[in-house]
């Protein structure tokens, strides 16, 4: 068994504090994704985990074994990094064979691994090259064999796709992923991009700060997220925020920014009648805002909102149109045969049965 649990740490460089607190289990060969934006402590606790950083407070088990002072070489895990870190002078078998080497693993078992690794992998013909003679993603394979021939209990991957053009970025996250499946090992991943949470994770972990701010499947992170700022990270393009006054009566309730006005549909009113008369914050997402003429069946038309188009974008299968209310600019992402121009006045409607609304002092989900 190979899960993994973090019980309240902590870890402080000078007077920063990279960790604060951290509680979060990690089940038996599950893909968990660390995910935030830079400086968020990420890499820091991979790093905890793998014995590179000495925590300050709390305790980490790695198959319900205490590792706080376990050596980072007995921790049975194996990492892979940013940067391949290969021995240019080596050939790729000699690379994934040398870690072993130094173990004095016997040599028929080297070449078992080595040669195993290398099938999962599809560098079977390439064990005889040296690093130089490889492109970008054939060498992550290799760092990934160099792992994967340790045969350890967790896989930490440290933002190992960061160094790939945008094409094999997509291609490797598809045999990462694959890869999971064969090894059925744990996999702990960190990464700042989102999209890469979101395609590959069992479930996903965001940090902002130092500090845990949810956990849960890439759905659940969607559909519900508990604060604006993981609202804000989850999507792409990101959630629109609006600051709105819950308006109008307990039998018809308005969300009212003083531009536009729109409905809060009766499923959701339960949710903002303790806000009637005050602030909060409404989200909605970019793809839950549509032009009328292409108004998806089943969604309620009420929800006019009038903007001015700033800029478009055509991505081929839809339109990015960037619109301006106001003091307000958010993005709807529409049918691509919607008709804008910039500067032209338009109206939009959203989906409400889709909304958002976070309390607008705590920041949290209501």
């Amino acid at each position: 068994m190979a899960e993994v649990r973090f019980q309240n740490v902590t870890k402080l460089f000078g007077e920063t504090m990279a960790v604060n607190k951290l509680n979060l289990e990690i089940t038996d060969k599950e893909f968990l994704v660390l995910v935030g934006p830079s400086g968020c402590g990420k890499s820091t606790v991979l790093r905890l985990l793998s014995g590179l950083e000495e925590i300050d407070e709390g305790d980490i088990y790695i198959g319900g074994q205490l590792v706080n002072n376990v050596p980072s070489k007995d921790r049975n895990i194996a990492m892979v990094f940013q940067s391949y870190a290969l021995y240019p002078h080596m050939s790729v078998y000699d690379n994934m064979a040398f870690g072993l080497s130094l173990r004095k693993v016997p040599k028929a078992d080297i070449d078992r691994r080595v040669k195993e690794a290398a099938n999962v992998l599809g560098i079977q013909d390439l064990l005889k090259r040296k690093p130089r003679q490889l492109s970008g993603g054939q060498r992550q394979r290799v760092a990934l064999g160099r792992a994967i021939v340790r045969e350890p209990a967790v896989f930490l991957l440290d933002e190992p796709l960061s160094n790939l053009d945008a094409k094999l970025r997509v291609q490797t996250r598809a045999e990462l992923s694959k890869l999971h499946r064969r090894l059925g090992t744990t996999f702990i991943y960190v990464t700042h991009d989102q999209i890469e949470a979101m395609t590959m994770a069992t479930r996903i972990a965001i940090l902002d700060k130092g500090v845990l701010q949810q956990v849960g499947t890439p759905r659940e992170l969607y559909d519900r997220p508990g604060n604006v700022f993981v609202a804000g990270f989850i999507g792409s393009p990101a959630m629109n925020f609006f600051e709105v006054t819950v308006g109008g009566n307990p039998d018809a309730l308005l969300l009212d920014s003083g531009i536009f006005r729109v409905p809060v549909p009766t499923k959701r009113v339960a949710m903002l009648l303790p806000y009637l008369g005050r602030k909060v914050t409404f989200g909605i997402r970019p793809e839950d805002i549509h032009v009328s003429e292409y108004l998806p069946t089943g969604i309620d038309s009420s929800a006019v909102v009038p903007a001015k188009v700033d800029v478009i974008e055509l991505m081929g299968n839809e339109l990015f149109i960037y619109l301006a209310s106001s003091k307000s600019q958010f993005l709807a992402r529409v049918d691509p045969r919607a008709q804008a121009q910039p500067g032209q006045d338009m109206e939009v409607v959203f989906n409400m049965a889709n909304l958002h609304a976070f309390d607008l002092e705590t920041g949290k989900a209501i």
